[in-house]
């Protein structure tokens, strides 16, 4: 455990707090104590809910139920595809509002020490090594170290959905968790303390959060890749058979080539099982076997 000379020194700063003009400094190294957002593309991301290998398969077979001369069926097959999509893409957008409600929980100013005088600031221009001054009903800007308390008790909800009042202290460290370190996002529901800043931004345990809502789902689980797999291997295997039904249609039995289209695409869609398809909010038997039993 560092003693309180250790921990300033660590964290290069002092009993006084940072200059102002230090606190620029690291302001323009560290960056903004705020919850970011990953920015993409976002034509590029609805897009991704069409061109999957199913959805590709469906627009192919809106496609040839067209030329086939079954525009009701080709109209189905595509209005299925447009509702899973756009309805895909908008699951995907809650995690931005998700992000903006965790942002919402940080406070606005706080209280800082610095030069050895207290100051109130904007929480996002809080920086290591800077000493926050806390005190009943505030709330925590930023990950820091305890360097004097009395008597201090957190609200961690937001962290560990425990609504148990936890106690902090600067002289102590408890096995299960440093007991002398404070944290984004939670608040003080009693007591006072000094504690200087280690992390602010992102680098913060609320801000690894905020991460993870953004990026949750955008990594496959193994389970999905080896589903994923599957269903790349099943669809080859039935577009060649049907490909191969089509000629002994058209060629061997004597078929017209449209009615051949429509035997090779009922094919193609029985070898198909409906639990190779990407899980969707609209239950794939409505659209989907509607289809698998037209073509047949």
């Amino acid at each position: 455990m560092l003693s309180q000379p250790e921990v300033y020194r660590e964290l290069g700063t002092g009993p006084e707090g940072l200059s102002h003009e230090e606190a620029q400094k690291r302001l323009a190294h560290y960056g903004r104590n705020a919850i970011s957002k990953i920015q993409e593309n976002r034509f590029a991301a609805l897009a991704a809910n069409f061109t999957h290998l199913m959805a590709l398969l469906l627009w192919a077979g809106g496609l040839i139920a067209f030329v086939a001369w079954l525009p009701q069926l080709g109209i189905a097959i595509w209005m299925v595809n447009l509702i899973n999509g756009f309805f895909s893409y908008w699951q995907e957008r809650k995690a931005e509002k998700a992000t903006l409600a965790l942002a919402r929980m940080l406070p606005t100013y706080s209280r800082v020490l610095r030069s050895g005088q207290e100051h109130q600031v904007l929480a996002d221009e809080l920086v290591p090594g800077d000493i926050i001054i806390l005190d009943e009903g505030d709330r925590i800007s930023a990950d820091a170290r305890l360097v004097r308390d009395s008597d201090l008790r957190l609200d961690q909800s937001t962290l560990t959905g425990e609504s148990r009042p936890v106690r902090k202290s600067s002289s102590s460290v408890s096995q299960a968790e440093p007991s002398n370190i404070v944290f984004a996002g939670t608040s003080v529901i009693g007591g006072s303390a000094m504690a200087v800043v280690f992390a602010t931004g992102m680098q913060t345990e609320f801000g690894n959060i905020a991460s993870l809502t953004q990026t949750m789902g955008r990594d496959l689980s193994p389970l999905q890749k080896e589903m994923e797999r599957v269903t790349r291997m099943v669809t080859l295997i039935a577009v060649f058979i049907g490909l191969a039904f089509f000629l002994l249609a058209v060629l061997v039995a004597g078929m017209r080539p449209t009615d051949g289209f429509i035997f090779a695409i009922g094919m193609i869609v029985a070898f198909v099982p409906e639990d190779c398809f990407p899980p969707s909010p609209w239950p794939w038997p409505l659209g989907f076997s509607a289809w698998q039993n037209a073509m047949l």
